[in-house]
């Protein structure tokens, strides 16, 4: 089936080594619990890079994108623990996309993930269709699913200090390719970054590794 869910969060950062195992326990004990829990959130996948950056990435999937502004997600943003202060005060290079599922092709989530990430100008109904027609995971092998997410430059802002600043690619799209090795992502990935039309609005593409992988019903009973 398609991917679960209408709405994706993304986000990508970086993190100074020194801070870099709190960053990491601080994700798995504390974090993608948090957020799975919100009402409208299913599940929350992350990694770490293969080839690419930013270091990290985490995708979090939602039933329907209006939870990414609910008032159960913006209480969640403004009442963040201590640690999570502490730590997203030191997140580098931040990337948060609030963003709609638009093309869903395949069944399932993988072990890589292979992401390439696209500045449209105009003509976006147009792209979408080309995207569609590519996002076929049927004829490759290693390849699961694949998927395109929109983001709303409205609400597509860091959590950092600079989330004021403009940023010209709030607006961005991400394709997802879920694979089940990083060696089967560059055959899917050059379907899009070689093709004429979409090649010049490429603005980067990566192959990351998933590290941890939490549903709603992973979640304990209270």
């Amino acid at each position: 089936m398609p991917m679960a869910g209408k709405g994706m969060l993304l986000t990508s950062m970086d993190i100074d080594a020194a801070h870099e195992a709190e960053f990491n326990r601080w994700y798995d004990r504390e974090h993608l619990e948090e957020r799975v829990a919100i009402d409208g959130f299913l599940e929350a996948r992350r990694y770490v890079a293969q080839i690419g950056k930013p270091k990290y990435l985490s995708l979090y999937s939602t039933a329907t994108f209006e939870v990414l502004d609910s008032p159960a997600y913006r209480s969640a943003l403004a009442n963040q623990t201590a640690w999570s202060k502490a730590n997203i005060n030191r997140f580098k290079n931040m990337i948060r996309a609030v963003a709609r599922v638009t093309v869903s092709h395949g069944v399932g989530r993988a072990a890589a993930l292979g992401i390439i990430r696209l500045r449209p100008g105009g003509g976006k109904d147009k792209l979408r269709a080309a995207l569609d027609a590519l996002l076929d995971p049927a004829d490759l092998d290693g390849i699961i699913s694949m998927h395109l997410i929109e983001s709303d430059p409205a609400l597509s802002k860091p959590l950092t200090r600079d989330a004021a600043a403009s940023d010209p690619g709030a607006g961005d799209w991400f394709v997802l390719i879920d694979a089940t090795s990083v060696h089967a992502v560059p055959k899917a990935t050059a379907r899009i970054v070689e093709n004429a039309a979409i090649k010049p609005l490429l603005v980067t593409n990566g192959v990351y590794r998933l590290l941890f992988d939490l549903a709603k019903s992973d979640l304990p009973t209270r």
